[in-house]
């Protein structure tokens, strides 16, 4: 027996998310086409080792080709668009669109300024008599702040979102003696995009600047890899939580901790703040994505919660599990 439960198939974004999808990709665009075209306009003037790291006194401490650097700017630029435009369109509720479209545009416009101005301070100079001055840097936040502002008035005012309704707590009807368990596994595309990017940057910065940084960065892509891809599993013992590419668990709570589970849906950006394992005060949970989710109530008074398809068949089976235990039956 399964809890029925009313899904509506969207058929694709609304036009004012398509527009504003529109919104969010452009900083990254502009930053792209002028990178690559002051690439393309320097490229006869510019050293084979370039300096494009430098310390707090402005000196040059790190070097890279100037295909490397450029491909080094690009691929965060792209990863960071893309993101933020599936973010954007699909991910989301209304009323965080717009500080993720000011933040992107404030990311593109800091992370453009920087890279063009790395290639035009090389331009013509020996590596080693290149700087990068505190006042310049000021400028580039400014130049960020600037583009953000303008991403604030392109985006417009966000509607406001519904308050999440609560959950109910159904039971499943199980005969006596009988057991059962269930289990999905929810996976996050924009995760696993960006581990990869993690990775790949981390391998670039290792080549560029410094195999100890570049391996910080390729460990963290690794640990974000971990998390994009969970098998959720409910039975007698409670609630487990494994890597699929893992074979030891995450996280388990036990069916004694456990007072209540129901299910409902769950916007992870607005109630937690964004993606993955994440806490705050009086709750904790696993949110790959904002929808469906199980809802534990545990004797703590904290709430723990996981995003899910079949929340409530998986809600049902814990509160029959737990009737049976108050009741004294036992799994």
């Amino acid at each position: 027996m399964k809890v029925a439960m009313n899904r509506s198939m969207p058929s694709g974004p609304p036009a004012n998310a398509r527009q504003r999808g529109w919104i969010a990709a452009l900083p990254f665009i502009l930053a792209t086409v002028l990178l690559g075209g002051c690439y393309a306009l320097l490229a006869g003037r510019l050293p084979e080792r370039m300096a494009t790291h430098f310390a707090f006194d402005g000196r040059p401490d790190g070097y890279s080709s100037p295909q490397v650097f450029v491909l080094a700017c690009l691929v965060p630029l792209l990863g960071l668009g893309a993101g933020t435009v599936l973010l954007v369109q699909r991910g989301l509720p209304a009323r965080s669109v717009r500080w993720t479209i000011v933040t992107g545009y404030f990311t593109a416009g800091l992370l453009g300024h920087l890279g063009v101005l790395t290639l035009l301070r090389n331009a013509g100079a020996a590596p080693d008599g290149v700087r990068l001055s505190g006042w310049q840097l000021a400028v580039a936040l400014a130049v960020g702040v600037a583009v953000g502002g303008l991403g604030w008035l392109l985006a417009g005012a966000d509607p406001e979102s519904p308050r999440p309704e609560a959950g109910t707590a159904h039971r499943l009807h199980l005969p006596a003696g009988t057991r059962a368990g269930w289990t999905r596994t929810i996976s996050s595309l924009p995760l696993a995009a960006l581990a990869g990017v993690m990775a790949c940057a981390g391998i670039v910065l290792g080549a560029s600047t410094g195999w100890v940084a570049g391996a910080v960065m390729v460990l963290g892509g690794l640990a974000v890899a971990a998390h994009c891809s969970m098998r959720v599993t409910v039975d007698r013992r409670g609630l487990t939580l494994t890597p699929t590419l893992l074979p030891v668990p995450l996280h388990r709570i036990p069916l004694g901790e456990v007072t209540e589970a129901t299910s409902r849906r769950i916007s992870s950006l607005a109630e937690y703040g964004g993606w993955g394992y994440r806490i705050r005060p009086g709750g904790s949970g696993l949110l790959l994505r904002s929808g469906e989710g199980v809802v534990l109530r545990l004797t703590s008074g904290r709430e723990f919660v996981v995003t899910v398809d079949d929340a409530a068949t998986a809600a049902a089976l814990l509160n029959t599990y737990l009737d049976r235990r108050r009741s004294g039956e036992g799994g």
